[in-house]
């Protein structure tokens, strides 16, 4: 102590020589007594070590001469350096951090017969309360202790990566300095590049996400022989008990683990295709932040044209429906520096768990597959015919929406009546009796963006198998009733049943129904009848008078537009 008391030259004289009463008993060596053991002592002070410790400087009757709690500072000084008085030297070595003892140095040791000033007498016994805590070596470098690994590390962290991480710092023994816990937001930086310490820089190299890791550091690596000016005093170890919450680097693009892809995949998506899909989103480490399942809908967006983040929009691109694909977004393509300011950080990487349910393009037509021909397919279906098919319908997934066969009768529709979706009239046309198809049916041609509420989601691309069971020929375009033979000369006193030279509605249907019976005239298949007779009665009373007479009365090709007769 360049012979003085721990170098304390300053300290107020407490107890003079003369105030002695009775001599030391004399000692031999150094004795000291251990007052508190550690439970676990991971190093102890050698020879050439720095250390820092607290100590209280007594005479063997109690009394204090000397206190480094008085000055609210350690003591620090580098061991078995003749940089302290020779007991003290030998005393302090084998101790271990946060260890206390209690050491009694003989005057030979300590500041023999010449003592130190008004301080400490000739031949004076001196006892040392000291309690160690910390030690170093000019020679250490970062020490780190892993005490948990993930199971699956796919990357570790490398130099000018970018990271999350939560800490603990303290000093060796224990003291705790600052946490990014207490402020519940990780530490964010770039790795090896000069935004930390060089303890720092050096500890988290070669971590891997969701790694715990103990990272030891010398004051030279870490605060220096100044400290951070606050909570580090000078020359302080430093422990950081880190756990790495995520790991990018700004060259990283995209990353895409192919989970699961159907076989087989007849068409991949491409920009501009409308995707419905469902997904789970987590970060690097796992933490959930949203999911499509959680509200019973699927995402349906555009891909290739910038209506979600940019990850997204390139990870979305290629996949078959049904396929599983895991995207990985590093920051810059996800929510960048900001995050969303509630669940998802700033400079996150994001994981989507996906699951491709249909995709369509506004360009798409039906798509039509026949299944099953018969050997004789000769008369074909057209608009205006009368059909009663069979359908198993399902969305691409394989979710199930309806079936006739449940109901154990067929579904029955004039073609070209607007009675069903677009994409089904186009799926019925030319089809035979016996016939089997296989429809796709985007959603423009579909139920469109609002779907069918409990059904048919918005936006679905739709799957009809179709079985054409029976048909019945239309009449032709703009008729709801024609002749099937030549037309009575005399035909409204045909009607004329009371001869009143009035044909009322009661009369005009009963001869278009016997027409209709006797096989002389036909009606539109597949409309209610007395509806079209009503219409056909309509078109006949000009007056509207509820009645036709001679003067009102015309037949189709005596209209300049189409009637009924």
């Amino acid at each position: 102590m360049n012979q003085c008391v721990h170098g304390m030259i300053y300290l107020a004289v407490l107890v003079a020589f003369a105030a002695c009463d009775a001599p030391p008993v004399p000692l031999d060596d150094i004795v000291f007594e251990k007052t508190f053991v550690p439970e676990q002592c991971v190093r102890a002070v050698k020879v050439g070590d720095y250390v820092r410790y607290h100590y209280n400087g007594m005479f063997p009757d109690g009394k204090k001469f000397d206190s480094s709690y008085d000055r609210s500072s350690t003591y620090n000084v580098y061991v078995g350096k003749k940089q302290l008085i020779e007991g003290m030297d030998r005393a302090l070595v084998g101790m271990c951090v946060n260890e206390r003892r209690l050491v009694k140095i003989p005057p030979q040791l300590a500041y023999g017969k010449e003592g130190y000033g008004d301080v400490i007498p000739s031949d004076a016994i001196l006892h040392f309360d000291v309690l160690l805590l910390d030690v170093w070596n000019p020679d250490d470098g970062v020490q780190m202790k892993t005490y948990y690994s993930p199971e699956n590390c796919s990357r570790k962290v490398e130099v000018s990566d970018y990271v999350r991480y939560h800490y603990n710092g303290t000093l060796l023994d224990g003291t705790l300095f600052d946490s990014s816990h207490t402020r519940m937001r990780t530490y964010d930086t770039y790795v090896g590049i000069g935004w930390l310490i060089a303890g720092m820089d050096q500890g988290l190299l070669g971590m891997c996400v969701g790694e715990k890791r103990i990272i030891t550091m010398p004051p030279s690596l870490g605060y220096g022989s100044n400290g951070d000016g606050s909570d580090i005093p000078q020359q302080a170890s430093l422990v950081f008990d880190v756990v790495l919450l995520d790991l990018h680097n700004p060259k990283d693009g995209v990353s895409i683990i192919n989970q699961d892809i159907p076989q087989p995949c007849h068409r991949k998506s491409v920009a501009g295709d409308f995707i419905r899909y469902h997904y789970n989103g987590s970060l690097l480490d796992g933490t959930f932040f949203d999911s499509s399942y959680s509200r019973n809908r699927t995402y349906d967006t555009y891909v290739g044209k910038g209506y979600v983040i940019g990850g997204m929009d390139e990870g979305l691109i290629g996949v078959c429906i049904g396929e599983k694909r895991r995207i990985i977004i590093p920051p810059h393509l996800g929510y960048g520096e900001e995050g969303t300011g509630t669940k998802i950080p700033g400079s996150a990487v994001l994981v989507f768990d996906i699951h491709i349910i249909d995709f369509h393009n506004p360009s798409d037509t039906v798509v039509i597959t026949t299944n099953y021909k018969p050997e004789v397919c000769e008369t074909l279906t057209k608009k205006g015919d009368f059909v009663k098919y069979h359908y198993n319908a399902s969305l691409m997934d394989g979710s199930f929406i309806d079936s006739t066969y449940n109901y154990g009768k067929t579904y029955n529709i004039v073609l070209g009546a607007n009675q069903v979706v677009p994409g089904m009239e186009e799926g019925l046309k030319e089809m035979c009796v016996g016939e089997r198809r296989h429809l796709v049916i985007p959603p423009h041609l579909g139920y469109g963006e609002r779907g069918v509420d409990g059904e048919v989601p918005a936006s679905a691309v739709l799957i009809f198998d179709i079985e054409m069971i029976e048909m019945e020929a239309g009449l032709p375009d703009g008729y709801m009733f024609i002749w099937n033979e030549d037309v009575s000369a005399d035909l409204f006193t045909e009607m004329d049943a009371d001869k009143d030279l009035q044909v009322l509605a009661s009369e005009f249907s009963d001869y278009i129904l016997r027409q209709v019976n006797e096989g002389k005239g036909r009606l539109a298949p597949g409309f209610d009848a007395y509806r079209i007779i009503e219409n056909m009665f309509s078109n006949q009373d000009r007056n509207g008078d509820g009645k036709i007479t001679e003067d009102e009365f015309k037949l189709k090709a005596d209209e300049t537009t189409h009637d009924e007769l």
